[in-house]
């Protein structure tokens, strides 16, 4: 088949893979003048392991498989990445049953080697960490996503593949039984496909509104949170990421990273925001200091400082419950041979793979 993929994000580009490695003749085509723009090039860069999710949700099944395939898929191409493990911490007795909890289901999720450590277990691993239990996650690491997101772009191009850069969609309709992508841009033009997949990020509802036949009420509204990040300076006080027990609206918690230099950030909150804007508000530091100081009290004055913003495109706003990730292929809504993602956001980095599986077997099927 031939297979548009709209949109060259980290899951557009698995999923263009993933067409490719089957034989089909693959077209990524972004808006954008470079791979990655959107949601994939603003993350944490973690491998989560998968034990925050519910059992059996799309992001809990794709999140642990798609963590197996991304450490093999480094360790095949040389994408850097590490191991570095992870600590979710109870800071307070009243915290304890949200920690019992997440071990409860990383183990009916199938998350391997996570273990429940007292306080003096988890200073032995990290001495500035205070905490009353701590689950540790062996296997949560860190990945040079933009490496890798080049990694999975030459695969598909070894396979005869080809990126299409500055080529917006602008309309997809059933002629012919073929879909025919009508493009703008540079070099506006229209071009028939067997089969696409709509895997735009923030633009995925509009490119589904501007599908002939998809049903306009399918369509859902996305709410954008942007997740600030700040830098720490002065010499990295640990070795493994840490994350509070989760306390906050649309999000994890801020806790510590790591990137692969060993450079710490902070981050992401969570802000909801109605337009895309990355800027970050050096003012937000103080709830930054007062949530790292429950976990790192030694944290000094003065060491944090504005460092990036991303934004995730979620299905559910604030105050509603996290909404599972979306895939509508023919069998949910009717048009053969198309497949739409939404509400892709974390872990969508470390699920990428898996759900390009999904997606490649939705269109084989």
């Amino acid at each position: 088949m031939d297979v548009l993929v709209v949109g060259a994000g980290v899951v557009g580009l698995a999923v263009g893979r993933a067409l490719a490695l089957r034989g089909h003749t693959v077209i990524v085509a972004e808006v954008e003048k470079a791979i990655g723009t959107g949601v994939s090039s603003r993350s944490s860069e973690v491998i989560h392991a998968g034990m925050y999710y519910p059992t059996n949700s799309l992001r809990a099944r794709n999140c642990v498989k798609g963590a197996q395939q991304i450490y093999h898929f480094c360790e095949r191409t040389g994408v850097p990445h590490r191991r570095c493990g992870k600590l979710i911490v109870a800071c307070d007795a009243g915290e304890a049953d949200a920690i019992a909890n997440i071990h409860a289901r990383g183990e009916a999720n199938g998350v391997a080697g996570l273990e429940l450590l007292d306080a003096d277990q988890a200073r032995r691993l990290e001495p500035n960490l205070a905490c009353t239990l701590a689950l540790y996650s062996p296997n949560t690491g860190i990945i040079d996503s933009h490496a890798f997101m080049l990694a999975l772009q030459g695969e598909i191009e070894d396979r005869g593949g080809a990126l299409a850069l500055r080529t917006p969609v602008q309309r997809l309709a059933r002629e012919d039984g073929q879909w025919q992508a009508s493009f703008g841009g540079d070099e506006p033009d229209t071009m028939p496909f067997d089969a696409v997949v709509n895997a735009a990020g923030f633009g995925a509802p509009a490119i589904a509104a501007r599908t002939e036949g998809y049903p306009a009420a399918s369509v859902p509204h996305l709410h954008l949170a942007r997740g600030n990040y700040f830098g720490c300076t002065g010499k990295p006080a640990f070795t493994h990421l840490i994350y509070p027990a989760p306390r906050i609206d649309g999000g994890l918690g801020i806790h510590l990273t790591l990137d692969l230099n060993g450079r710490v950030r902070f981050g992401p909150d969570v802000e909801w925001v109605d337009e895309p804007d990355y800027r970050v508000d050096p003012a937000r530091a103080a709830s930054f200091y007062e949530a790292i100081r429950r976990y790192w009290p030694a944290l000094p004055d003065g060491a944090l400082f504005p460092d990036y913003a991303g934004l995730r495109p979620k299905l559910t706003g604030p105050g509603e419950a996290a909404a599972d990730f979306r895939i509508e292929g023919p069998a949910e809504h009717g048009l053969p041979n198309l497949v739409h993602l939404f509400g892709i956001e974390s872990p969508g980095l470390t699920s990428s793979l898996s759900l390009a599986e999904d997606v490649a077997n939705r269109l084989d099927a």
